[in-house]
């Protein structure tokens, strides 16, 4: 039954994608071009965020912003194509290389630190999509044909133990760590040092987080208004929520399916039609602006379009590290 589920899923959205392609000739391509504009402005200015943290975790080291935008937009790539955020280990690997006696744990540590602010900014949209009531009731959901969503919502003593094995399992990861890996630990908190000047990162990762939250949310203004929905704030809030929510158990690259299923439950309005050819259009075209810009990236600043091949040279890295250190593991 699960199976048949996420096969609805996956048939939701190439059924979604044939009504977008139909109605392509109707899609005003100057606001289109805008969103894209915004969405690449967004990256970069997120990956100056995660700049300043790694300037803090190592101030001796020369951290130079193009090849770390580059890796950041290459992860942002693979994530676009390749479900559970493969690209963001791509991220960590790729930077990693780029600063000379950095170690995995901190580097990914410092990754991490953006999480407190989108994090805390997710789930004010979210509360803001429930308090206007622009999602659907919580007898519905079950109901809605979005594998990521219905299975949970039909299954909830396996969300129940998933999410206590899921705690028991940190829980024993981290006690483990805590008692036999202390070297680890030192280089975790050497990648979240930041957090410990609150003026600094709310100056220089705060901040220019923010900056980006606000071009995410005229990107999606300027694709309602590309697909003739228009921008509206409610619309935008509604539409980031759902996104939010699609991507939480990413089964599909970009939560394929459970997005459009959920938009054409909750945004009223427009056509069926319309919301599908939006909601499948803006997938298609974010998806597809990530993976041109990150392997543009991979192809001008590392000189390859083997991202696989760069993994497998990031893994070799790790393994000898791990070899020539044990105690770090």
């Amino acid at each position: 039954m699960p199976l048949a589920d996420l096969a609805s899923s996956f048939e939701h959205f190439f059924n979604a994608a044939a009504e977008f392609f139909r109605h392509l000739s109707e899609i005003h391509w100057t606001a289109f071009g805008v969103a894209l504009l915004c969405l690449l402005a967004m990256q970069l200015t997120r990956a100056w965020a995660w700049r300043n943290v790694l300037r803090a975790a190592y101030p001796a080291k020369p951290i130079p912003f193009v090849p770390l935008a580059a890796a950041y937009l290459a992860g942002a790539g693979i994530n676009a194509v390749v479900p559970a955020h493969a690209g963001d280990v791509t991220k960590v690997f790729l930077v990693k290389r780029q600063i000379p006696g950095s170690s995995y744990p901190a580097v990914t540590s410092s990754f991490l630190v953006q999480a407190i602010f989108d994090t805390s900014v997710g789930i004010l949209v979210l509360l803001y999509a429930i308090s206007q009531g622009l999602l659907p009731p919580l007898p519905q959901i079950p109901d809605l044909p979005a594998f990521e969503i219905s299975f949970w919502a039909d299954h909830p003593k396996t969300l129940a133990i998933t999410v206590v094995v899921s705690l028991l399992a940190i829980a024993i990861g981290i006690f483990y760590l805590a008692r036999h890996v202390r070297r680890f630990w030192a280089r975790v908190r050497q990648g979240l040092v930041i957090l410990s000047q609150p003026r600094r990162y709310l100056r220089a990762v705060a901040a220019w987080q923010g900056v980006g939250w606000l071009l995410r949310f005229a990107a999606f203004w300027f694709f309602l208004d590309a697909f003739g929905i228009g921008g509206s704030i409610g619309s935008v809030m509604l539409v980031m929520s759902v996104q939010a929510i699609a991507n939480i158990v990413p089964f599909t690259p970009g939560g394929a399916g459970a997005q459009q299923a959920l938009l054409v439950a909750t945004l009223k309005g427009p056509s069926r039609t319309a919301v599908l050819s939006f909601s499948v259009g803006t997938q298609i075209a974010m998806a597809a602006w990530s993976v041109l810009l990150g392997f543009t990236a991979i192809l001008l600043v590392f000189r390859t379009t083997d991202w696989r091949g760069l993994m497998r040279q990031a893994q070799d890295e790790a393994d000898r590290e791990e070899a020539s250190s044990p105690s770090s593991a």
